[in-house]
């Protein structure tokens, strides 16, 4: 589903309608609708709060220096078509650690619905496969069925394990085998 190709030091991945790459400080005002349209049963430490952030400014500056990428890599996920940037996917630490890397994707919420998701989440197992990860996580809300989906056709599966959240919905946790 996806090519890996290294351009330089970045990562970029390609698939038939995507690019994966890392950010550029002028897409910032994306990363923050993505926070702007986040259902309001997400934690409030992932959504804008009562002051505003983060702000477009603190985005920049996350963007600038790389403090919020996650070690593995958040991808910038655009149309290739447009060179628009529609959301992100990619690795994280997780949960289990550097060794056992989370995926983790959001798109703009008009984009929803054509696929992009799943065919980003593909390149980026291919690229945690790539890259030598024996195993993949991912977590998610349990009242996130379109999530779910996306994760379960890319072929990560519901493991026993769950943390109980009764205000933001349980976390659910999926894997698979690389």
């Amino acid at each position: 589903m996806g090519v890996l190709s290294a351009r330089g030091p970045e990562i970029v991945l390609e698939t038939e309608r995507l690019r994966l790459r890392p950010w550029r400080v002028a897409e910032a005002l994306v990363h923050r609708t993505l926070w702007t349209e986040r259902d309001p049963r997400v934690p409030a430490h992932r959504r804008i709060d009562a002051d505003g952030r983060p702000t477009l400014e603190d985005v920049e500056g996350w963007i600038r220096d790389g403090s919020r990428a996650g070690s593995l890599g958040l991808l910038a996920t655009e149309l290739k078509a447009t060179g628009e940037v529609v959301g992100y996917c990619g690795l994280i630490d997780g949960a289990l650690g550097p060794d056992e890397p989370e995926l983790a994707f959001e798109l703009l919420r008009r984009t929803w619905g054509a696929g992009y998701a799943t065919e980003a989440a593909g390149a980026v197992v291919g690229w945690a496969r790539e890259s030598g990860h024996a195993r993949l996580w991912a977590t998610v809300r349990d009242w996130n069925v379109a999530s779910r989906r996306v994760l379960a056709k890319v072929g990560l599966v519901e493991t026993a394990r769950v943390e109980p959240d009764h205000v933001h919905g349980d976390v659910l946790f999926m894997t698979r085998g690389l």
